[in-house]
C-alpha cells in the first residue's frame, strides 16, 4: 500500500508560480513510477508529468515542458512539482498518483494505469 497526500495548491495570477508537494508513504519501491496528473474543469483527469521514485529521466506533457519541474525526493518522500510562468489553461485539481514496481514510466498514460491516488489540491490561475 501507498499513501499519497498533496499540498500546496492555491489561486495564483497568470505568470506566477507555485510549489505542489505529494507526500509519500507505505510500501514503496525505486521502480514505482509517481506522477501528477489535473482535472480541469468539465474535462477528465490527465497526466502532467511522471518519473521514476528513483528519479532519472522526466516525462512532461508538451503545454508544461519549461514551465513545470517534477523532483522526487526518496530520502524525504517527498514528489515536488514546481510550476512556474503559470497559465489561465493549468487551473485544475491536481492528482498526485503511483503506479507500483513497473517498468512502464516516463511516458504518456492514462489515469487507469496508475493504482494510488491522493486526494488532490486546487490550482487556479487567473488572468
Amino acid at each position: 500500500q501507498v499513501q499519497l497526500m498533496e499540498s500546496g495548491g492555491d489561486s495564483v495570477q497568470a505568470g506566477g508560480s507555485l510549489r505542489l508537494t505529494c507526500q509519500v508513504s507505505g510500501y514503496t519501491h525505486n521502480n514505482d513510477c509517481l506522477g501528477w496528473f489535473r482535472q480541469a474543469p468539465g474535462k477528465e483527469r490527465a497526466l502532467v508529468a511522471n518519473v521514476y521514485w528513483n528519479g532519472g529521466a522526466r516525462y512532461y506533457i508538451e503545454s508544461v515542458k519549461g514551465r513545470f519541474d517534477l523532483a522526487p525526493d526518496n530520502t524525504r518522500g517527498t514528489l515536488t512539482l514546481q510550476m512556474n510562468n503559470l497559465k489561465p489553461e493549468d487551473t485544475g485539481i491536481y492528482y498526485c498518483a503511483a503506479r507500483p514496481r513497473t517498468s512502464k514510466c516516463v511516458e504518456a498514460a492514462g489515469s487507469e494505469a496508475f493504482q494510488y491516488w491522493g486526494q488532490g489540491t486546487q490550482v487556479i490561475v487567473s488572468s
